[in-house]
């Protein structure tokens, strides 16, 4: 299996490229699943998110082709915060969502051998198709992980350029030799982008985070990585609009693609499933989210 591949047929099947976000906010929890003191030591507490996060699965299954869910999310919870993120992650695998983890990992040597091995092969304790990887180490820091994605068909996304607001802090800065930080992490990406390039799409395992927020650094970067998957945040409730999410995308046989588009709060917390007061209210709001989602960004991939 090959990552970049099976996902690009995916999502040409679908007819769509959102992501799904698990980012399984506690306070924003609906009554329906709330359970205890939902503080962060409480049992009770780790059991509501993964039952809310199964039954959000529920719905996503065959709608979607990926899942993110934000590990910091379950960091938060401690060793059963842990515990369901490894359940959740399998659930989604078996339900054929993949699964790219937020964890934007980076470190060296060994420390970046073992976080590889944590995720990205066969049989891990917390095993997921993809990775958010941040470059800033250099290189060396990256290659445990495209070593996993090549032998074992995972998917890699690099940061590149963010969504948040103090994005431009570092990654527009301007360096001595001309031209701002993120263009030259995306130049220095181009040799692993073109080792890890899928047989039948030509679309590369190896991509990028590139933010809807920001639309003219991503035709930068398309420019510079014109065979890279871009995960796009910053769409929906961060402000982005779907034709900002996909701005990047090319022409395919399906519509326009080249990447995922990244929906959290829009999918998770939409109003009406706040104040759901059964599952089947609950349901019908979730499905309404999904659909109202996946049905504006076919029509920006169809534009």
């Amino acid at each position: 299996m090959h990552f970049a591949d099976t996902l690009v047929a995916r999502m040409r099947e679908l007819g769509h490229p959102l992501c799904a976000g698990l980012d399984p906010h506690r306070d924003l929890l609906p009554p329906l699943f709330r359970r205890g003191s939902m503080a962060a030591r409480d049992p009770e507490t780790t059991a509501a998110v993964e039952e809310f996060l199964l039954a959000v699965l529920d719905r996503l299954e065959g709608r979607v082709a990926a899942v993110k869910p934000q590990i910091a999310f379950f960091e938060a919870l401690g060793a059963r915060g842990f515990a369901a993120l490894e359940r959740v992650a399998a659930r989604a695998r078996e339900r054929n969502l993949a699964v790219v983890l937020d964890a934007k990992r980076g470190d060296i040597g060994s420390t970046a051998d073992a976080y590889a091995h944590a995720y990205l092969e066969p049989g891990a304790a917390c095993e997921v198709d993809a990775l958010t990887l941040s470059p800033y180490l250099g290189l060396d820091s990256l290659r445990p992980f495209a070593d996993r994605a090549l032998r074992y068909g995972r998917g890699l996304f690099v940061l590149a350029h963010t969504s948040n607001p103090g994005a431009a802090d570092y990654q527009e800065r301007n360096l001595e030799k001309g031209g701002p930080l993120y263009t030259a992490v995306a130049e220095s990406l181009v040799p692993l982008c073109e080792e890890l390039v899928g047989p039948d799409t030509g679309w590369s395992s190896l991509g990028i985070v590139s933010g809807a927020t920001y639309p003219e650094p991503a035709a930068r970067l398309r420019e510079l990585l014109p065979r890279a998957l871009f995960l796009v945040p910053g769409y929906g409730a961060q402000g982005g609009s779907a034709d900002d999410a996909v701005r990047s995308f090319v022409p395919g046989p399906a519509g326009r693609e080249g990447g995922l588009v990244n929906s959290s709060r829009g999918l998770l917390f939409p109003g009406e499933a706040q104040t759901a007061g059964s599952a089947a209210e609950w349901e019908r709001a979730i499905d309404g989210a999904i659909e109202r989602t996946t049905g504006e960004l076919a029509e920006a991939i169809a534009r």
